[in-house]
């Protein structure tokens, strides 16, 4: 094997690993709900749309998901299609093994001192905890995996589409319009199939209002990761060489 495939091999390697543990991590921390003004030590931000009223409040998987799609408009642009497609899958299949891990887990008879112990701790039932945590609803499972899978997709051919229009120029053009793309359809899908079809059963003006709020966050952290991108294929350059980036790059295109 040459030594620029090698170096080429490890590559998609890093960036598959880093792009793999973002997705799960976004998942499972995905459960809990931040306030945005809070953490940052604002007044709180009123907003009303459709009739619906609320405040920056987000769950903090939208901490990690930009970085998500970042990776992979990275992996597009150096090993296309084929290379995107393949580690969506991938995720979808490691994100359902680690949900069917956790609720294994929760399913598990607790220790008497570890329930002990955290009691002490200030945790009253650390068993109710730990499944509240792991073990999120199965519609928000469900929403969560199909509007990434669906999303990923959308997101590969958009960026294609846009490298065709745009040749190699205007890199941010189709970084970003193909993540404000994708992203538009993964914040609706989610909360639809898990909070519309779901138990809860939202409001059509109480789910357009909290996607819209929700997928305008995700556009501007989109936007403001612009730097990363541009960062990220300077690193890959100097790690590949000038002309072995270009070949992936050219190879990807097609």
């Amino acid at each position: 094997m040459r030594t620029t495939d090698l170096k080429a091999n490890r590559l998609f390697i890093v960036l598959a690993g880093f792009f793999l543990t973002n997705a799960m991590l976004a998942n499972f921390v995905g459960g809990k709900i931040f306030s945005l003004e809070s953490t940052l030590g604002i007044e709180p931000v009123e907003w009303s749309l459709l009739g619906v009223q609320g405040n920056l409040s987000f769950t903090a998987g939208v901490l990690l998901w930009p970085f998500v799609f970042v990776m992979t408009d990275i992996i597009n642009e150096y090993f296309g299609v084929r290379g995107v497609r393949l580690i969506s899958w991938i995720a979808v299949a490691f994100i359902c093994y680690a949900f069917a891990a956790a609720y294994a887990a929760i399913a598990l008879a607790p220790a008497g001192f570890w329930v002990e112990a955290n009691r002490d701790l200030g945790v009253p039932d650390i068993q109710r905890a730990f499944a509240l945590i792991f073990g999120q609803g199965l519609w928000i499972i469900a929403g969560s995996v199909v509007a990434f899978l669906v999303g990923q997709l959308i997101d590969v051919a958009v960026f294609h589409r846009i490298r065709r229009a745009t040749g190699e120029r205007l890199v941010w053009l189709r970084a970003t319009g193909s993540t404000a793309i994708s992203q538009l359809v993964d914040s609706f899908v989610v909360l639809y199939i898990a909070f519309v079809l779901g138990p809860q059963q939202w409001s059509m003006a109480q789910f357009l209002a909290v996607g819209t709020v929700n997928y305008a966050y995700k556009l501007a952290m989109a936007i403001a990761l612009i730097p990363l991108l541009y960062l990220a294929r300077r690193l890959i350059k100097t790690y590949l060489g000038a002309d072995e980036a270009e070949r992936l790059r050219t190879e990807a295109a097609h």
